[in-house]
């Protein structure tokens, strides 16, 4: 399998070091040559241009900044597209625009060479260790042609769905990212201005029932399935401890900008009627918002929980 690697950076480098592993023929390519010297000393060729990695290479792939910088390296001179064989594979490992990959994916497919859109969760320390996910979006044949190289650089690689697939999971999971990181701020500051020393507000949250959850397990009972009853917390009570929440923050004088539009959406939802819902129903206020509906088999749900 001949490969070129695209882009070995803070990410990349630990990502083709990985798929080096599977004793593939590399050719790298990087703005900085010093930056290919663990790769060179592991068995790649120095390539001093995109196109020149991807010439005659089997599958490329790229890690780059920003979606410019993808395009450039698709379609710019000394770029991807003049270089790479028809029936080829490129994966972009970046994060990238949907815009972006639907634009430089149709240049590609006029010419027979396969786009996929591969983003990476883990971190430079999962890029090293190989503890990433990988959401695949593209040809699925392609990804299961090529799919022991994705998982020597990824744990978790998965195939999510058509082209900007992938990019969409990416970008939906570092959305909630940042924003949890505001509401546990939030909370946070909350508990220990209310006077509970730190470490002890922390250990007693991480044990609660939210805590000791993966972050999107709250999505399996009755979101993804559309039942919200009978409750497990009723909505009715959720807005008592709610409120009884905020009385604290205003107590102490904390703002409490994420939990005012919770709050808010949860004033709304027993307002419609649906106090005696589980709490989670108001999640469908932000469904009807969007104009999409979600219903899946509880059979489907535990299907896809037992992928891990």
């Amino acid at each position: 399998m001949r490969v070129g690697f695209i882009g070995i950076g803070t990410m990349g480098s630990g990502m083709a070091l990985n798929a080096l592993k599977t004793g593939c023929e590399m050719t790298v390519h990087d703005l900085r040559k010093e930056a290919a010297e663990p790769h060179l000393a592991a068995g790649a060729k120095w390539a001093d241009s995109p196109a020149e990695a991807a010439r005659g290479a089997d599958v490329v792939f790229t890690s780059l900044p920003k979606p410019n910088d993808v395009e450039t390296v698709g379609l710019g001179e000394h770029g991807l597209l003049g270089a790479m064989e028809k029936g080829a594979a490129w994966f972009d490992l970046s994060t990238n625009s949907p815009s972006t990959l639907r634009r430089v994916g149709a240049k590609f497919a006029e010419k027979g060479i396969h786009f996929l859109d591969a983003p990476v969760s883990g971190g430079p320390a999962g890029a090293q260790s190989g503890k990433l996910a990988i959401y695949i979006g593209g040809d699925s044949a392609i990804y299961d042609k090529h799919a022991k190289l994705l998982q020597a650089i990824g744990d978790q690689a998965m195939y999510v769905g058509e082209l900007t697939a992938g990019t969409v999971a990416k970008l939906a999971h570092n959305c909630a990212s940042f924003t949890l990181r505001m509401v546990v701020a939030e909370i946070f500051t909350l508990g220990v201005k209310a006077g509970v020393p730190p470490l002890a507000l922390w250990h007693a949250i991480r044990q609660g029932a939210t805590g000791r959850k993966r972050t999107f397990d709250m999505l399996a009972d009755q979101f993804l399935v559309n039942k919200y009853e009978p409750p497990n917390f009723a909505l009715e009570l959720a807005l008592k401890d709610m409120t009884l929440a905020m009385e604290l923050a205003k107590e102490v004088d904390v703002p409490m900008h994420m939990a005012d539009l919770a709050y808010a959406d949860m004033n709304e939802a027993v307002k419609r009627g649906w106090g005696r819902l589980d709490s989670r129903s108001i999640m469908m206020l932000q469904s009807e918002r969007a104009g999409v509906h979600i219903e899946e088999s509880a059979a489907d749900v535990q299907k896809t929980l037992a992928k891990g």
